[in-house]
């Protein structure tokens, strides 16, 4: 047998040992970071809840999902440990740097509008000038009730 006929195989079988040996890297990998949890840990399951670690047995982890409601999952079922920031981010809300709050109504969105509508207003009646202006066409009424040659009928000259 020539060395060219061996070449695929030999090219498969390279291929399955990195893909072997990268899925068994992210197996250590995840089995590390589920040995890491320790109670009062905050989680995310595989399912995407997310939960804080009250006990960790041999195989299974029993999580507080809700205040005073707990529940047991497998060691397997957990899709990440959080560190405590980034748990308190997405559970409670807690960010680091206050943003402004957004109010419940938009009320206090507009006032500000409506206070700049009424002084401009103020500024027109003061001065005397009509605060609305009439931008508007024509009725079509009044436009064909109007002849634009002076003829009333429409018609020709006739001598």
């Amino acid at each position: 047998m020539s060395l060219v006929t061996l070449l695929p195989f030999i090219v498969l079988i390279g291929a399955m040992f990195l893909m072997t040996r990268s899925a068994k890297k992210k197996q250590q990998a995840a089995a590390a970071m589920r040995n890491e949890m320790q109670p009062g840990t905050g989680v995310r399951t595989i399912g995407g809840m997310y939960a804080t670690v009250k006990e960790v047995g041999d195989e299974t982890v029993l999580l507080e999902v809700a205040p005073g409601v707990h529940a047991v999952y497998a060691k397997n079922a957990i899709g990440a440990v959080l560190d405590d920031a980034e748990y308190n981010r997405i559970v409670h809300g807690d960010t680091e740097d206050e943003l402004p709050a957004v109010p419940d109504d938009a009320s206090s969105l507009t006032e500000a509008c409506v206070a700049a509508e009424a002084d401009a207003e103020a500024v027109d009646v003061k001065d005397g000038k009509d605060a609305k202006i009439d931008l508007g066409k024509k009725d079509e009424a009044e436009d064909a009730a109007e002849p634009k040659d002076g003829k009333a009928d429409g018609g020709a000259d006739a001598k």
